[in-house]
């Protein structure tokens, strides 16, 4: 089993760059999901209210810690240290379910920042341009703010290719990109 490890800053591309990897025949564990899902566990939501100090409804606890992070009055590191390792415990889960697959795909912004390396065999970094990515984050209703914050957070991209063994430039056409990931997954089939 081959694991492929996509990561990038935000808003470069991954999901697209995953989905096109794994020709709807190999399984893709999407960090980014998992977090969503989380957000859905009711024993997390009080832990996370706990944790914070919060009393708002379940239902607003997301867009409350938002405001919070804009705010300043709350330190990501902390929400990261209950988040990462609930995603590692699935990522494992995910791993086992799927065992007797050729290639798993996994798609983690903070591949490199987690220092998660070692667990796969090719990394795959998406690289685009920094108003490429903000114009796509703000289509999908998100904030300059809150993509400024969560790009600073990120290591740069000079830093992250140090330990990929294939960048994919994704600031032009699907087509293009098509082909670029046709290029690499072929050397792994």
């Amino acid at each position: 089993m081959k694991k492929i490890g996509i990561t990038g800053l935000i808003s470069s591309g991954k999901s697209s760059v995953a989905k096109l990897l794994s020709k709807k025949v190999y399984p893709i564990f999407d960090a980014d999901k998992e977090v969503q899902n989380i957000y859905k566990n009711k024993k997390f939501l009080k832990k996370l209210k706990f944790s914070f100090n919060l009393s708002c409804k379940h239902s607003q606890l997301k867009n409350e810690i938002k405001k919070l992070i804009k705010q300043k009055k709350i330190k990501f590191k902390k929400l990261e240290k209950l988040i990462h390792p609930i995603v590692r415990l699935q990522m494992k889960k995910f791993v086992n379910r799927n065992r007797k697959k050729k290639i798993l795909i996994f798609e983690i912004p903070l591949l490199i920042e987690s220092k998660l390396m070692r667990h796969f065999d090719i990394i795959i970094l998406v690289s685009s341009p920094k108003k490429t990515r903000m114009q796509r984050y703000l289509k999908r209703g998100g904030s300059k703010f809150l993509f400024n914050y969560l790009n600073s957070r990120q290591i740069s991209e000079n830093k992250k290719r140090k330990f990929c063994q294939h960048v994919i430039k994704n600031n032009r056409s699907l087509n293009v990109l098509k082909i670029s990931v046709s290029n690499i997954i072929n050397n792994y089939e």
